[in-house]
């Protein structure tokens, strides 16, 4: 198997960490006029509605039911009525879909909800139903169901957990003051997440720029750790992409995913921080995921941290930081590297929406690859990103394979210092979309 990973430890890039909000408490957003709830808030299959216009819903209340076994429910965010079924796209997707729009009757009024005492008591299969029953998706940017990670093939035996908490993105301190605010809760959801995989070993890697995060942490499982289970703070060094999947198994595990594989290939499960608050509330609350913290930075009059409902406007979200300082403005769903350009100010937050970033319009011309590798130089991957650019400009897509191009994780370093100020990530979207295509004729 060749490997795939560049040796050399400067591999990625340190672009401005910018984190302006990092100071900022979390701060309940405004219950919503409105709700616009897309079915498809997750890789797989889109939910299918169980609601029809006119009906009364309250919050908490399961409005579409997983359409696959790699999908997930979707749940009211609001107390209201149903007004209308409407095509939307996705942002965390990009599928065009239906979409449920909810308006609030002003109540919030919620469905009952189950609470436990000791849910560390139930079986795994309880647990799990609990956990696929409230719609929890990886709260770090990949929304894969999460039921589904927690339970592998038989054949994939599990022998460590890693948290991620390294939150690498510029701009973006959700999951920090989660981490600050919550560091109980994310305990418990360790431990439940332990107990359902049957695995007693975890690493909880943040980076060091984030030391009081570092110290709760530590503090905590002085507390807690036995003999049977061990889990462990792994400082990292501040370095994006430190927080993809692949990176942190190299660099706490020493361990390569195979060539389109996944971190259970190698014995490895990896979950987010905001993940395992959301199995928390699941689990001790009864809770669905109806809701998540969300950065709202840039060029915001007052950035914030706010715990805000799905479906919630941008717009609205931004009001609440005091609007936006200057006229000419993008709006990214994400951080400056991985986020995604959205073209209206009315698009509604989703599950995989960890961040609104206001930024300036300051994109330049393409010019011409000079070749001078230094997108070679950073890919944490190891992978020639330039020859990607080459070959989708030519339409030469079939031999996008040759070069390993589902193993590029999008992270954006090689187009951060490009010269020739190339949207490389665009080019390999683009590409893998093609291949994906080709095969689907096959």
């Amino acid at each position: 198997m060749i490997s795939i990973y560049n040796k050399n430890k400067s591999s990625g890039v340190h672009p401005p960490e910018n984190k302006i909000s990092r100071e900022k408490s979390i701060e309940k957003a405004s219950i919503p006029k409105q709700v616009i709830l897309p079915l498809s808030q997750h890789i797989g299959a889109p939910a299918k509605p169980i609601v029809k216009p006119g009906d009364k819903v309250k919050t908490g209340q399961k409005i579409a039911e997983a359409g696959g076994f790699v999908s997930a429910p979707i749940h009211a965010t609001i107390s209201g009525e149903v007004k209308k079924i409407i095509q939307s796209v996705s942002s965390v997707t990009s599928r065009i879909g239906d979409a449920i729009v909810i308006e609030s009757d002003g109540k919030d009024t919620w469905v009952k909800l189950k609470k436990e005492k000791k849910p560390m008591q139930l079986s795994n299969d309880v647990l799990l139903k609990l956990i696929q029953d409230a719609g929890i998706v990886g709260l770090g940017g990949a929304t894969f169901p999460t039921h589904v990670k927690l339970k592998p093939p038989p054949d994939k035996k599990i022998d460590t957990i890693i948290i991620n908490g390294c939150e690498c993105e510029p701009f973006i301190t959700s999951d920090h003051r989660l981490m600050l605010e919550h560091t109980n809760e994310i305990v418990k959801g360790l431990e439940i997440m332990m107990k359902i995989i049957g695995c007693n070993n975890a690493f909880i890697a943040i980076e060091n720029n984030k030391s009081d995060a570092i110290e709760k942490f530590q503090k905590t499982f002085k507390k807690i750790n036995t003999k049977k289970q061990k889990v462990i703070i792994k400082a990292l060094e501040t370095q994006y992409p430190m927080g993809a999947e692949k990176t942190l198994l190299k660099r706490i595990l020493g361990r390569e995913v195979p060539i389109g594989g996944l971190p259970m290939d190698v014995g490895v499960v990896v979950q987010n921080v905001s993940t395992l608050y959301a199995i928390y509330e699941a689990a001790y609350d009864g809770k669905p995921l109806i809701e998540r913290v969300v950065t709202v930075s840039g060029e915001v009059k007052e950035p914030k941290n706010l715990l805000a409902r799905f479906g919630t406007s941008a717009e609205d979200l931004i009001k609440q930081c005091g609007g936006a300082k200057k006229d000419e403005k993008v709006m990214i769903f994400g951080g400056p590297m991985m986020g995604i350009s959205q073209v209206n100010f009315d698009t509604p937050i989703q599950k995989g929406t960890n961040s609104i970033l206001i930024k300036k319009d300051d994109k330049q011309p393409e010019s011409n690859c000079i070749r001078c590798g230094s997108c070679i130089e950073t890919c944490p991957m190891g992978l020639m990103p330039l020859m990607y650019v080459s070959l989708v400009k030519k339409r030469m897509y079939s031999e996008l394979k040759e070069y390993y191009i589902e193993n590029c994780v999008e992270c954006g370093s090689c187009a951060f210092g490009c010269p020739a100020k190339i949207p490389i990530v665009q080019y390999i979207k683009t590409g893998k979309a093609e291949l994906q295509k080709m095969r689907s004729k096959k």
